[in-house]
């Protein structure tokens, strides 16, 4: 039997569907009771809550104008009413693109919160709200304009009723409201972020967004002139407002980059205002022995606002690398972030390093990237050799706070070639807080040294990763002395072959205070042990949030030690993952698990499923 809906939400529909289809009389709507009215905006859908938004603010018809004779103090109270209700509407709707605060980006390439929130001291929910929106709509057009019956007019693309629905809209699929334009002429000048794929990249696209002025543009699978063409007008019609500006699975030509790069330029300033450029997962280079294409070259030295460089597995080969450090060290941007990632680049830092070795101390270089903060060369099959010349680079970054020299083989020997900075440079010449060294093909030894040498040096190290390299047990003591002299708070240690002894031996000579905040221990066989350390730790480290034991072989009895240690601890344990131990399956150990929550939410997370019935053991 259906519920029989009160008056209240009858006259809330009634109301609703009168405002979407601009029937009666709008300004009477502000002649209710703040207390009703106020309730009423919580209730009202997008659509609707768009309309009375628009009304108020937008108009200059003669019933706007009457609104606007409104007490102003009044209007100011609903202000904060209406921008709750946007509030509740996005996150609702896009629960998932909510992230944390501590988590930041250089790039504005993601479509979150948390990039409008570094330029406003409010946020802005109305606008997210129909910009996430716009997106959504670009998304599903897309997918339409990429089946084989598409007949090729952009302006016939239709909003699938899924979507309309979520902003109120019920109704014949056949009205204007359903149409890509409807919603790129409405919602487009709330547009700041976007992200189109080739297939959209038309003119039709640039009439619909006129009214946009978009900060951040991303385009995917540009593949051929004729989209390449779309992009240039769409850059030019944005080139006032642009800030960042990407490619992603991009085929292009020297000629096409070309195109591209001149497009942000104004015909009578040979500068430009974009302060985040990637290429990711694109070809642009030709083959490995080219060098960059002119426009390129020309657009990273004439970049006086560039803050953040990417080139992410875009077969980058060596000269076009080092003719990449050459154009960022002789320019006058700021770089804050450069990323050299997935690229072939084995004997460029040897190369590089060159350049740096008569200019030691960083007040006499007059070739340095002084501004740099971050250097991500992960994945470029780095040798040791080029060790030796990151070390004459680093020396002259002196804000440098973020390296990541990840997925390259520089083993033992290339680490101690960098241990001299750590040890003599660190504190005089370096910021550095985080680093990443995993898949190095480094062995207990060479990690051993390092940590001593870190030990001896304070620093300011906040987050440090070995993970994925065979360390063995015999890192383990030296790992605990680091962590009673450091600060770090960060530590990833995942798949680096502790074993039970490993985990034993961390026990007995943690320190008795860290000041670790995230842990990771994941895919250690640690088995029993495994479990004592996690007692141990939780009630050493009073600042521990979370803690990935995942994949440790934890035996069922382990479960029993673990809760014991969250009953002792008065931390601040927000989660604990046990994923990956197939012997923690139970459905009696859900019931036990429950009494553990933070903020409604619990903090162990255990194994969905066993995914076999097979004997325990440690059989690889």
């Amino acid at each position: 039997m259906k519920e029989i809906p009160s008056l209240y939400s009858l006259c809330v529909k009634i109301i609703t569907w009168n405002i979407m289809h601009g029937c009666g009389q709008p300004q009477d709507l502000f002649e209710l009771p703040s207390v009703f009215l106020d309730g009423l905006l919580m209730m009202l859908p997008p659509l609707a809550l768009q309309n009375i938004y628009e009304l108020t603010i937008g108009s200059t018809t003669v019933e706007a104008s009457i609104v606007n004779s409104i007490n102003i103090r009044k209007k100011r109270g609903r202000y904060n009413e209406s921008r709750a209700a946007w509030e509740t509407l996005y996150k609702k709707r896009w629960p998932e693109n909510i992230k944390w605060k501590d988590q930041s980006s250089y790039t504005a390439r993601d479509h979150c919160v948390e990039a409008h929130e570094s330029t406003a001291s409010v946020i802005d929910w109305l606008q997210l709200y129909w910009e996430r929106h716009l997106q959504d709509c670009l998304d599903a057009a897309t997918e339409q304009a990429l089946l084989p019956a598409f007949g090729g007019n952009i302006a016939e693309l239709k909003i699938p009723d899924s979507i309309m629905s979520l902003i109120g809209h019920i109704g014949s699929g056949d009205c204007n409201c359903s149409n890509l334009s409807y919603h790129c002429n409405k919602f487009g000048c709330y547009a700041r972020c976007m992200r189109l794929q080739s297939v959209l990249c038309h003119d039709k696209i640039l009439d619909f967004l006129r009214t946009s002025k978009l900060e951040s543009l991303v385009f995917r699978r540009i593949l051929s002139g004729r989209h390449v063409d779309g992009v240039c007008k769409l850059i030019t019609q944005n080139r006032e407002t642009l800030i960042s500006l990407e490619l992603v699975y991009c085929k292009l030509s020297p000629l096409d980059m070309e195109m591209i790069c001149n497009s942000v330029y104004d015909k009578e300033i040979h500068s430009h205002g974009i302060q985040h450029f990637s290429i990711t997962s694109s070809t642009i280079f030709g083959n490995k022995s080219s060098s960059i294409p002119c426009g390129l070259s020309f657009f990273l030295s004439s970049g006086r606002s560039l803050h953040s460089v990417r080139f992410t597995d875009t077969r980058l080969g060596l000269k076009a690398a080092e003719f990449i450090f050459e154009i960022l060290i002789k320019s006058s941007s700021s770089l804050v972030n450069l990323e050299l990632s997935g690229n072939e680049l084995e004997g460029l830092l040897s190369k590089v390093g060159r350049k740096y070795i008569s200019f030691s101390p960083v007040l006499e270089s007059p070739i340095s990237l002084q501004s740099l903060v971050e250097l991500n060369l992960r994945g470029n099959n780095l040798q040791m050799n080029d060790m030796v010349g990151l070390y004459h680079v680093l020396v002259n970054m002196p804000k440098l706070s973020r390296l990541d020299l990840s997925d390259n083989p520089i083993r033992d020997d290339g680490v101690r070639r960098l241990i001299p900075f750590f040890v003599k440079d660190l504190e005089m010449t370096s910021q550095v807080t985080e680093m990443w060294l995993e898949n190095c093909d480094l062995s207990g030894t060479g990690v051993s040294e390092l940590l001593q040498s870190l030990t001896m040096k304070t620093g300011q190290l906040k987050t440090l990763s070995f993970a994925d390299n065979d360390l063995g047990s015999s890192v383990a003591a030296p790992l605990a002395k680091f962590l009673g002299a450091s600060r770090i708070r960060n530590l990833n240690i995942e798949d680096i072959g502790l074993g039970p002894f490993g985990f034993q031996e961390l026990e007995r000579k943690m320190p008795n205070k860290t000041t670790l905040t995230h842990l990771n221990i994941s895919k250690n066989r640690g088995g029993i042990q495994a479990a004592h350390f996690i007692y141990h730790i939780v009630s050493q480290a009073l600042d521990l949030v979370s803690i990935n034991a995942g994949s440790n072989l934890l035996p069922p009895e382990s479960l029993s030690i673990i809760q014991d240690a969250l009953r002792k601890s008065n931390g601040k344990l927000e989660e604990l993952d046990l994923t990956g131990n197939a012997s923690l399956h139970s459905p009696n150990n859900k019931s036990l698990i429950s009494q553990f929550q933070f903020q409604g939410n619990l903090i162990i997370k255990l194994p969905s499923f066993c995914p076999s019935s097979s004997a325990y053991d440690d059989d690889p």
